[in-house]
């Protein structure tokens, strides 16, 4: 089969590569229609991933047919449609059973990472009783690809570890795909103010049709100052960072308000300087996580449902043979206008 494979920092290829098989009872072998890129598949690229070694097949996202299952599977079957989760849970040991399946004793992130992940022609699952979700007929796939990773990453992490709740003024800091999913689910809970803040314009002004009621760019380094302002001076109630680098984290601890949260979402390489002498005695939450997908069921009901509509992340599609060109676009996103890219099997 074909795979986009990593070579090491920078190095990237499409190449030939064996198909996957069935190697326990647990496992399936899933035939991937439909895949698309993590900003962490661009963190690997980067060398930030030393866990991922040379020969390692990318990808966690995706959506397809159920090839083959092991004598164990119980859920699925020969020809199902089913939503690949970025998470892998054994559903059994402790963290599992404490819904941490990010934690997972034999599992976790481990598609494109520890294992062989998506961005193939074909991938084996392992637990796949837990770690795949029919897909309901009718309902948009590419939509649907978004659930594998983004939607619960952001809802979960960002919006249900940040409290949000009816009324709540909250900002996000990073119009990326994980900000913008965030910025979706939230409208969940019917906040009274979703500021957005970001450096790029266009991204701002996506945000803007995805129901932000504010934009803030935050090129001159006044962002604080201007969220501020657009809460009488009292900051926000929920600080939401989507990017993973010291300044934007900095930036969660100015804007929020006492008794408010600061929920990370972001992926964070260097240490930040937490401003404890500040916040102290303002009854701040700070929460951090990864994702555990607990939340997919539910939003899966949701996008069946039309309650929420995350193709609308989507801003461009290629086919699989064209990953490599994909990730072009996806890395250069600025430039290209790029939000979450589609690929669909040939």
């Amino acid at each position: 089969m074909k795979a986009l494979v990593y070579h090491g920092p920078g190095k990237r290829s499409w190449e030939e590569k064996p198909k996957p098989t069935i190697l326990k009872p647990t496992d399936a072998v899933v035939r991937v229609e439909r895949t698309t890129i993590c900003g962490t598949d661009l963190h690997i690229l980067k060398g930030d991933v030393p866990e991922v070694t040379d020969g390692r097949i990318l990808g966690h996202e995706g959506l397809g047919v159920v090839e083959e299952v092991g004598s164990a599977v119980s859920n699925f079957k020969k020809g199902d449609r089913v939503l690949i989760s970025c998470i892998t849970s054994d559903g059994k040991c402790d963290a599992c059973k404490r819904g941490m399946y990010s934690h997972c004793a034999d599992g976790g992130w481990i598609l494109g990472h520890l294992i062989d992940g998506t961005q193939a022609e074909y991938v084996r699952i392992p637990h796949a009783d837990n770690s795949l979700y029919a897909v309901p007929k009718g309902v948009d796939e590419d939509a649907l690809v978004m659930l594998s990773d983004i939607l619960p990453t952001g809802f979960e992490v960002g919006v249900l570890n940040g409290k949000v709740k009816p009324g709540d003024t909250v900002a996000i800091v990073g119009s990326g795909p994980i900000g913008l999913a965030a910025l979706i689910t939230a409208q969940l809970f019917s906040p009274a103010a979703l500021i957005m803040v970001d450096l790029d314009d266009n991204r701002l002004e996506a945000a803007m049709k995805l129901g932000a009621t504010s934009a803030v760019n935050s090129g001159d380094g006044k962002a604080a100052e201007k969220v501020k302002a657009l809460t009488g001076g009292a900051g926000v109630d929920v600080a939401i960072e989507a990017v993973g680098i010291p300044a934007t984290f900095d930036l969660c601890q100015e804007m929020v308000a006492a008794g408010g949260h600061v929920a990370n979402v972001g992926v964070h390489g260097k240490s930040v300087l937490l401003k404890l002498e500040k916040l102290w005695a303002h009854n701040v939450t700070i929460t951090t996580g990864l994702v555990d997908t607990y939340t997919t069921p539910m939003l899966l009901k949701s996008v069946t449902s039309n309650r929420i509509q995350p193709r609308k992340l989507i801003t461009h599609e290629f086919k699989l043979g064209e990953l490599m060109k994909a990730y072009d676009t996806f890395g250069d996103a600025a430039k290209e206008k790029a939000l979450k890219v589609i690929i669909r099997r040939e």
